[in-house]
């Protein structure tokens, strides 16, 4: 792809969000994301090298990282030009992939994973930055198209880093993620317009505007504490699918399993269907359609799933279109409280979530372990019914 430096911008002018800016903003969501799921299909090839204790830490230690760099730095772009803080965040990540490549204990690998994950937060510049440039009109369509390419990213990684890892080591992955993280860092330079600085606050009064944006827009808290229960519900059944498949009676392998991953491109590609609806009608009831979806997807769980493989590639149809498509209303709705807040909100929003998916992959796994997949099912059904009721509950 060949394209021009854009040209600067006026202070206190946004520019406005072009196909090449939103085609790039959509590479590098999908492209930095993927870093903090590379190494999820490499564990055993870690865990043979390493030993043990590397199979456990470094995913660990990667989506801690990821964490921690949502509360850190992703408020920071509601003070600096977003368009510098990709590019330098793209080029640290590439030297630290390096490093990881290079690794030669568990130690270094460990390290330069939590680094990796608190990096890889580049991916949460990019969708603020586009609701920053997109009309408010059109809002939710050209952010369901970034994250159509942020939640592209996190399928494809997994697939990819397989591969590669079957064929030529842990190691290449890192490698090849790194040179990926270069070329991203040089389209960000070449197509990402500049915008001026917006706020004059130091970082310590930024951090704490945070916590003054959810005490004075309690919309926010709820899109959030609606989605992260939706997050809770997926995560309890992809962290349960696996060892469900890999008995009887379907028998399948670890490969078989991840296959069911690809069936989530659909939710991926609902995406901007879902933000064009909120931006003509209502983010509302789309989060409610995905709450109903989600809550429809346990049902064909718990009813066929247990020994149905038809049954489970439709549940996984119902749960990724309705997960997703909550999700871009739910941004829609949050990006629209405050214009210059975006970072913080995004700050707030996906925090929540993951601490939403983190509850919920440990009570599934708990629950699928101690009862059964039935049990499983139910649960995964309440918190979709609770974030269902979040949501029916709001004011309109």
């Amino acid at each position: 792809m060949t394209a021009s430096p854009a040209p600067p911008v006026t202070a206190g002018r946004v520019p406005a969000l072009t196909a090449a800016t939103r085609i790039s903003l959509s590479l590098i969501a999908g492209g930095a994301v993927a870093n903090i799921y590379y190494n999820q299909p490499l564990l055993g090839l870690l865990e043979q090298d390493l030993g043990h204790a590397a199979a456990v830490l470094v995913p660990t230690a990667t989506l801690a990282g990821y964490g921690l760099g949502i509360l850190g730095l992703v408020p920071i772009g509601d003070k600096y030009p977003r368009r510098g803080l990709i590019v330098g965040q793209l080029v640290a990540l590439a030297l630290v992939l390096v490093v990881a490549a290079l690794a030669p204990d568990v130690t270094v690998l460990v390290g330069a994973s939590f680094v990796i994950g608190v990096l890889s937060t580049a991916a949460q510049q990019a969708v603020p930055f586009a609701a920053e440039l997109a009309p408010d009109a059109s809002r939710g369509r050209m952010v369901g198209q970034v994250m159509t390419g942020l939640l592209l990213g996190i399928l494809l990684a997994r697939t990819a880093s397989g591969f590669v890892g079957a064929g030529f080591g842990w190691r290449a992955v890192f490698w090849a993620a790194a040179g990926l993280s270069l070329l991203l860092a040089l389209m960000a330079a070449l197509t990402l317009p500049h915008t001026p600085s917006a706020r004059h606050l130091g970082y310590g009064a930024l951090m704490r505007s945070v916590l003054e944006l959810v005490r004075t827009h309690p919309a926010l808290l709820r899109a959030a504490l609606s989605q992260a229960l939706l997050f809770a519900a997926f995560n309890a059944f992809w962290t349960s699918l696996a060892l469900l498949v890999q008995g009887p009676p379907f028998g399948l392998d670890p490969a078989g399993a991840g296959l069911f991953g690809l069936v989530g491109a659909a939710g991926a590609l609902v995406a901007p269907l879902a933000g064009r609806f909120a931006d003509s009608r209502s983010p509302r009831p789309v989060v409610v359609g995905g709450a109903l979806l989600t809550i429809a997807a346990f049902a064909v769980f718990g009813l066929f799933g247990g020994t149905s493989l038809v049954a489970l590639v439709v549940g996984v149809l119902l749960i990724d279109i309705g997960i997703n498509a909550a999700l871009i209303a739910n941004q829609t709705r949050v990006y629209a409280l405050a214009a210059g807040a975006r970072g913080r909100i995004n700050t707030v929003f996906f925090t929540l979530i993951f601490v939403g998916g983190a509850v919920g992959a440990s009570v599934g796994t708990r629950t699928f372990a101690a009862a059964g997949w039935p049990a499983l099912c139910l649960v995964g059904g309440l918190f979709a019914t609770a974030a269902l009721v979040v949501t029916l509950l709001e004011r309109r």
